[in-house]
């Protein structure tokens, strides 16, 4: 049977959550709760990888090998764009977000929907910055768990990346020569 003292603690702590979030948002809509849910899902993420490293056996290396970080870098800037701005990648975040326009040479500009903690999840697939802590912790997880297929699909996200610096840089080119005439 439940006790008044059962139920105390539950309310000692939404009453304190509530105090902080109130405190903390200064009239602003922010949404803590659902912050903390994002941060508890991707601290499970991460401690259900390391988890599958330590159950494989490998050992982690006493560093990074500069190679893989140089490797690491454009394939996470490359797959967190293409994951949170893509136009190929909107039905992923169609649920969470709303189309505004185009934003760039194929990206697009999304807005967060507010409704049912949309607007965590929708700023969160919207924002590249944040994709790509995500990214990248997959990475790490599969250059530690598979390495030669996380290094494959990391060369051609890598090679990617460098072509698609050539195509604006053609573009940039192209339009600064027509301009003149």
């Amino acid at each position: 049977m439940e006790t008044a003292t059962d139920n105390r603690l539950p309310r000692r702590l939404h009453r304190l959550l509530h105090r902080t979030q109130r405190g903390y948002s200064a009239g602003h809509d922010r949404p803590l709760g659902h912050y903390l849910a994002v941060m508890a899902g991707f601290g499970a993420y991460t401690t259900a990888w390391a988890t599958a490293v330590r159950c494989r056996g490998r050992p982690l290396p006493d560093r990074p090998e500069p190679w893989d970080v140089r490797l690491t870098s454009p394939a996470t800037f490359r797959l967190s764009r293409l994951l949170t701005k893509a136009s190929v990648t909107s039905p992923l975040r169609a649920p969470f977000t709303r189309y505004v326009g185009p934003q760039g040479p194929a990206e697009l500009h999304e807005e967060a929907r507010p409704e049912n903690g949309g607007d965590t999840l929708g700023a969160l697939v919207t924002c590249p910055f944040c994709g790509g802590v995500r990214v990248v912790s997959t990475l790490t997880a599969g250059q530690l768990i598979w390495p030669r297929p996380t290094r494959t699909a990391m060369s051609a996200l890598a090679a990617l990346t460098g072509a698609d610096a050539l195509q604006l840089a053609y573009s940039a080119l192209v339009d600064a020569t027509t301009g003149d005439e």
